[in-house]
């Protein structure tokens, strides 16, 4: 990645990171996950959650779970670039550590909206020739596409793994997600892969999601949690792969993607979330999202 210059908004951020007045969907998962990247608000909303849903921190590790999993899924199958969209901040391990044990020359390209996470990346993740970082919005994603372009560390010409994990529960009907992810998706090579999660009430008790908005109201980063068929949706014209040996070719929860045992792994916390991985085969992207 380019030397970010002076008065780029992620390297004043990382220079001198802006206190959010709510808190942060980064900050949050940060501090679930035990992280110490975070502030007082993020950590007062994820405690006022773990309230009513005591499982709120192994909901992330199930979703993080999910991530690294399904990017050693793809590096077996051959990917040697990845982009980890809405990659927030930086986690033990992260996605080049563990993709690099398999293939020490994959290539990993960070991508978040949030300058202060793009920044943080930049500082603690990029490797000349291996890894980079961009700060980039998928609601936008032609110009995420020429970032990637002249970043140049994935070849669009060469199938590259997406991972899109609890990103697009961000993105509110209006902005039409389903539409901004398929954009991104069919700009990469046939062969290429999907693995995604999002953030489900579908297994949630009554007073579970509510919880979870109450504690985000005042969020940087709006929360729209949705039901399995628009979750299905953004998998439209892909080839989804089994999740585990035996099982259809379908969604699952985050815990049971990859699982050895995935009655033992689907517990309240794997079912915080729909989760897949897809192929992109050859041929023209669809129509449109189906209904």
């Amino acid at each position: 990645m380019p030397e970010l210059p002076q008065d780029d908004p992620a390297r004043t951020a990382h220079q001198s990171p802006a206190r959010p007045r709510g808190p942060s969907s980064a900050g949050m998962y940060d501090y679930a996950l035990g992280g110490k990247d975070n502030h007082a608000a993020d950590r007062a909303a994820v405690d006022s959650i773990g309230e009513v849903l005591p499982e709120v921190r192994a909901a992330a590790w199930a979703n993080r779970g999910f991530h690294q999993r399904a990017a050693l899924w793809m590096a077996q199958h051959g990917i040697t670039q990845l982009i980890d969209l809405g990659c927030g901040l930086p986690t033990t391990p992260s996605t080049q550590e563990a993709v690099q044990k398999i293939t020490p020359a994959a290539r990993v390209l960070y991508v978040d909206h949030d300058p202060t996470v793009a920044a943080r990346a930049h500082a603690l993740l990029t490797r000349p020739g291996t890894t980079s970082a961009a700060l980039a919005d998928l609601r936008d994603p032609r110009a995420l596409l020429e970032l990637v372009r002249l970043d140049g560390l994935i070849d669009l010409a060469v199938p590259a793994g997406l991972l899109c994990t609890a990103v697009l529960e961000h993105i509110p009907d209006p902005g039409d997600p389903w539409s901004c992810l398929a954009r991104l998706v069919w700009a990469l090579a046939p062969g290429s892969y999907l693995a995604l999660s999002h953030l489900t009430a579908d297994h949630m008790p009554p007073d579970g999601m509510p919880a979870v908005l109450r504690a985000c109201r005042e969020a940087t980063d709006p929360v729209c949690p949705r039901p399995l068929r628009q979750i299905t949706r953004f998998f439209g014209g892909l080839e989804l792969i089994p999740p585990y040996r035996g099982a259809a070719r379908e969604l699952c929860t985050a815990g049971q993607w990859g699982a050895e045992d995935p009655e033992l792994a689907d517990d309240a916390s794997s079912r915080w979330w729909w989760a897949g991985v897809a192929r992109r085969p050859h041929g023209t992207p669809p129509a449109g999202p189906p209904a």
